[in-house]
């Protein structure tokens, strides 16, 4: 019901309360005048009940205005309360809420009934409703993107990279690395290969190796000496690689895998590398050049999300439905995860009430404070006035029937 139907039968309730006074009033006078005139008993009695109900009506009246406003106007003592005492009035409200509403034993029971899982599951379930979840939330991250100073952004990622690249000792990271691949035994199949690749490379190409031999031979040995001796340097490297290539216990391979131990240790170890990587990240990380790289990743991470965000089938849209569907699924199904959601969100709930039930209170007592007192006593009137008018009624009928007993009383025994 709205202000003004509740205005409406609160001025028709009052019409009521204010008719039976005036109809009060109007027998008195008549019983009064009568009284002068006849001597029937009736008449007294009926006297008695409208003077004393006139009485009743009155005071009443006096009591139900005093909450709301001064009487007639004037400003008499403990009259127009609501308005003279709302500060105090959203105090006690406030208090009285957290404490008879906000208590931990009141809000458990209520806490403990919450089931959020079922309920965000079945709506993620609908298409419409992922449509608009994806649809809202791109407008969000697109209007973010649009308002994002792309120097400032620019400027942050440069600085933030900076900030990391500047403790970073890329010789002992280097070092780890290699010595990642020693422990996993990962090199020898980059021996393997080598060596398969350097015995084709020699097989494939015997004649430089005859060439290479002619060159330093002596002129008064025959050619097909030379020939003969470059043929067994070709076969006997061709056969030498092939055994480290098939043979995995190779002495070549402990040799070559002790050297590289030695040189990942040395990497992390020896200041000169050290040195070495720095001045090389230093020459790639130079002010200007950051700047660059970091304009061109953003740009190129805006432009990306701006066409897949603006895209309705792009592929991360795509995703994103892929991932809504199973979260939905998994949450009507799986119900270790339901209890885990559900258990979150009671816990989070009741700790989160809890630690501001007192900002509850200070939000009641505040917006009760702030109200103007016309207005405040007008918004209380309108909701309680109508049971209010009741008093008044009742008050009269009361009064009536009390000053009717003590008349007779009167009447009778003295």
């Amino acid at each position: 019901m709205n202000d003004e139907a509740k205005r409406k039968q609160l001025n028709k309730y009052k019409a009521f309360a204010t008719g039976l006074f005036l109809l009060m009033a109007v027998i008195f006078i008549i019983t009064t005048i009568l009284q002068k005139s006849h001597n029937s008993h009736w008449i007294g009695y009926v006297r008695a009940f409208s003077e004393a109900a006139m009485v009743g009506a009155l005071a009443d009246w006096f009591a139900v205005t005093a909450l709301f406003r001064h009487p007639l106007g004037l400003p008499i003592p403990h009259t127009n309360l609501i308005e003279s005492s709302k500060q105090k009035l959203g105090d006690n409200l406030g208090s009285f809420v957290v404490d008879n509403f906000l208590s931990p034993q009141n809000i458990r029971p209520y806490i403990q009934k919450i089931k959020i899982s079922n309920f965000v599951g079945e709506w993620l379930s609908k298409e419409k409703n992922q449509q608009v979840l994806i649809v809202n939330l791109s407008e969000i991250v697109l209007d973010i993107l649009n308002k994002l100073d792309d120097s400032e952004v620019s400027q942050f990622i440069s600085k933030k990279v900076s900030e990391m690249t500047n403790n970073i000792k890329l010789n002992a990271i280097l070092g780890n690395g290699v010595q990642y691949l020693l422990e996993k035994n990962d090199h020898q199949k980059i021996i393997s290969n080598l060596s398969a690749q350097i015995k084709d490379y020699i097989i494939l190409n015997e004649d430089l190796i005859q060439d290479r031999v002619k060159k330093g031979s002596y002129s008064f040995i025959p050619s097909f000496v030379d020939n003969k001796i470059a043929d067994k340097i070709a076969s006997g490297l061709a056969d030498f690689f092939k055994e480290i290539e098939e043979n995995p216990n190779h002495e070549i391979r402990d040799l070559i895998t002790k050297k590289i131990y030695e040189f990942s240790t040395d990497l992390k170890e020896n200041p000169k590398w050290n040195d070495e990587f720095k001045n090389i990240k230093n020459d790639l990380l130079k002010t200007d050049k950051l700047s660059e790289y970091s304009t061109d990743i953003w740009n190129s991470i805006k432009k990306t999300l701006t066409e897949e965000l603006q895209n309705d089938d792009s592929t991360l849209k795509n995703y994103l439905t892929k991932n809504l569907n199973e979260f939905s699924q998994n949450l009507k199904s799986d119900e270790k995860l339901q209890n885990k959601i559900d258990s979150w969100v009671r816990m989070t709930a009741y700790k989160y009430i809890l630690k501001n039930t007192h900002q509850f209170g200070s939000l009641i007592s505040s917006t009760v404070g702030n109200w103007q007192g016309k207005e405040l006593s007008e918004k209380l009137e309108l909701e309680v006035g109508k049971d209010l008018q009741f008093i008044r009624v009742n008050g009269t009928l009361v009064g009536g029937l009390v000053g009717l007993i003590i008349y007779t009383i009167a009447h009778f025994f003295i």
